[in-house]
């Protein structure tokens, strides 16, 4: 059992270390190399694990060896489109100037369920919404909707606003973040102020997020309504 316990933590760090050379993607993002890529390493690791009497280095080697070739791959298909084209396919128009393209359809096997559930899954449920609409290489569905059934932008209405980055996680379970914080000009004695001015403890907040405005958001570990307050300013709670 501990010779199975061992195999099995080896060949756990080895595909994480897999995975993650061969970048940050989900399930439903991965190109069709990387895809096979993934079902082929995931078998082999249980080889191993399923029969001790196969040594480790049997299901280590060809794991490496497959994440290598799909690292070049990679690098080629950056160097060479027409290969990665051929790897990969590329974009179907499926929906343009409103008209469905049946014959795209039909290409890529896409039902007409198949198109509406796509199309559900952008908030997408009236046809007529749609001006555009394309099948990328993962599989997934990129639309475009009519600029007159669209929801209309800031610059639409004539309202300004500054681009300012999203706020920044600072505090979580307890704990102060300081390299988030330092990089909002934020240090640990002001969060502190800010939570003994809203009766709180740092051990006390679940989230505390800042921007680069000074503007926080706390939650408690109690469930109560959170707050918002500025620091070095009064707070005003908010629920």
């Amino acid at each position: 059992m501990s010779i199975v316990l061992i195999r099995s933590l080896i060949l756990y760090v080895l595909v994480i270390f897999a995975v993650r050379l061969m970048g940050k993607r989900q399930l439903g993002e991965l190109q069709p190399s990387e895809l096979v890529i993934t079902i082929l390493v995931s078998n082999i690791a249980t080889l191993p694990i399923e029969d001790v009497n196969i040594p480790v280095i049997v299901g280590i080697t060809p794991i490496l060896a497959l994440v290598c070739f799909e690292v070049i791959v990679s690098w080629l298909n950056l160097k060479f489109p027409k290969l990665r084209k051929m790897i990969s396919g590329s974009p179907k128009i499926v929906i343009r100037d409103g008209k469905i393209d049946t014959h795209t359809l039909r290409e890529l096997r896409f039902s007409v369920d198949d198109l509406l559930m796509a199309l559900r899954g952008k908030d997408a449920f009236d046809l007529d919404d749609i001006q555009f609409a394309i099948v990328e290489t993962t599989g997934n569905i990129s639309v475009m909707k009519k600029p007159l059934r669209d929801a209309p932008r800031r610059q639409d209405l004539g309202v300004t606003a500054e681009n300012t980055d999203p706020p920044q996680l600072i505090v979580s379970e307890g704990r102060f973040l300081e390299n988030a914080a330092d990089s909002l000009g934020i240090d640990r004695q002001l969060v502190m102020k800010l939570l003994s001015e809203e009766g709180l403890s740092l051990e006390d907040v679940l989230i505390m997020t800042a921007d680069t405005s000074g503007r926080c958001f706390i939650a408690d570990k109690n469930g109560d309504p959170p707050c918002i307050a500025e620091i070095g300013a009064e707070s005003n709670d908010e629920s």
